[in-house]
């Protein structure tokens, strides 16, 4: 049983799910999900026993990007791996639909004891991918 108060999932309504499963089907498979579903105006991955995400272009949802600065979810951060593995990440977004944010404080746009990569996608929602690091390690 997982525990109490641990994401159980996320749904993300997205305009065009060929673009969405584009995008984060590349970053949701690097990070170790796979596509467990799929249907008319939706997928959902899996990862494990951390819960799913679910992608969906269903006709309930107002078109329109999606705005990390107004009212409503900012970001999402997943652990990464490594340092190593998070700079792979980001240099290898851009092929696939992501671009990278806060370029001139990377990898520390966080702080000098946070370790991550800032992505943003073509429909406006950010990523955060979170390396594991030690703070010995750090700058």
């Amino acid at each position: 049983m997982a525990e109490k108060g641990a994401l159980h999932h996320l749904e993300l309504w997205v305009d065009d799910l060929d673009v969405a499963e584009a995008e984060w089907g590349w970053l949701l498979g690097q990070l170790g999900y796979e596509c467990t579903d799929r249907w008319r105006h939706g997928q959902s991955w899996t990862h494990g026993s951390a819960g799913y995400v679910v992608l969906e272009a269903g006709p309930d949802r107002k078109p329109g990007r999606h705005d990390r600065l107004r009212a409503g979810m900012n970001h999402v951060a997943f652990r990464a791996g490594s340092r190593a593995d998070v700079e792979r990440l980001a240099s290898e977004a851009p092929s696939h639909g992501w671009r990278l944010l806060f370029a001139d404080r990377h990898p520390f746009a966080g702080g000098p004891w946070h370790c991550a990569a800032f992505l943003e996608n073509s429909e406006g929602f950010e990523v955060e991918l979170v390396a594991e690091v030690r703070p010995d390690s750090a700058p």
